[in-house]
């Protein structure tokens, strides 16, 4: 676990895709620091199944973890919102908000009618992350970590229009990519649009790490991509860096990989194309007046 990792008494963060692979290892490093950590997963059942798990893995340690369940599914709008409200209802100050959960190698849309990788890897965490801004304002010092990719440097832009179709593409990974873009671009917009709020955001390539994020990518292609992959617990490893690091609690917006600072491609660094990918999502999820949340 990254020494920065501990002495994290009296925090809260809020992992989602926490079942599972880097996500869960971040979680479970959380909470050995010490953090407060509710598990986001698609179902209430698989989060209490996923703390149970955690405090059978850390044995007699194990009862001391403070592991809460959060239930959202991210490729529905109206899951994301039910769950959010529910948290800001309980008035719980959020310090961290870790955007982890997604998907790769998928085709179709999202119960909203958005291409379904877009859907998922964006539009649910980006309505998560600003349904939850009460939550995190409250915490004084919060931030939002954003679990990008260096697969977004495979986009060098967004067709907006393409983002309320099926996914075109064989195996979703251009589609992919974009999504990747999405959360560089998000986390970069985030942190101009918050500024001085005591919020900042951090995007972040965790490595090429073998977990079930690839289980829909068709074989044999998956059993030759993940043969070169990091373990899930070195993966999560930039994940806590950007979570808890003081040296980054006056960073805001930034790329980075291996526990380092780096940069974004091009596209990742377009503030304009950041600003118009705000606008655009605040209008599909139906934050912005007069926006239906759906195409």
């Amino acid at each position: 676990m990254p020494a920065a990792a501990h002495d994290l008494e009296g925090r809260t963060f809020l992992v989602t895709g926490a079942s599972s692979g880097i996500g869960l290892h971040a979680a479970a490093a959380l909470a050995r620091g010490g953090a407060r950590v509710f598990l986001g997963c698609r179902s209430i059942e698989k989060a209490d199944a996923t703390a149970a798990a955690l405090r059978a893995r850390a044995g007699a340690a194990g009862a001391a973890l403070a592991l809460e369940p959060f239930a959202a599914d991210l490729g529905d709008l109206a899951s994301v919102r039910t769950a959010a409200a529910a948290f800001v209802a309980g008035g719980v100050p959020l310090h961290g908000l870790v955007n982890n959960a997604g998907v790769a190698g998928v085709k179709g849309q999202t119960r909203d009618g958005f291409e379904l990788t877009f859907g998922v890897n964006h539009l649910g965490p980006f309505l998560l992350t600003r349904l939850l801004e009460p939550a995190l304002r409250a915490a004084g010092r919060a931030r939002v970590v954003n679990v990008a990719s260096n697969a977004h440097r495979g986009a060098t832009g967004i067709d907006f229009a393409a983002l309320r179709r099926p996914t075109p593409s064989l195996v979703g990974w251009p589609e992919y990519s974009v999504s990747k873009l999405c959360n560089v671009l998000f986390t970069r917009e985030l942190a101009r649009r918050w500024a001085g709020s005591g919020v900042t955001s951090y995007a972040l390539h965790p490595g090429v790490v073998a977990t079930g994020l690839w289980r829909r990518v068709p074989q044999p292609l998956r059993w030759l991509m993940m043969r070169a992959m990091i373990s899930p617990e070195e993966g999560s490893r930039t994940i806590v860096y950007c979570a808890t690091a003081p040296d980054l609690a006056n960073a805001s917006g930034h790329y980075y990989r291996e526990e380092r600072e780096a940069r974004a491609s091009a596209a990742g660094e377009d503030d304009a194309l950041a600003a118009r990918l705000w606008e655009e999502s605040e209008r599909m999820t139906g934050l912005s007046e007069g926006g239906p949340a759906g195409p």
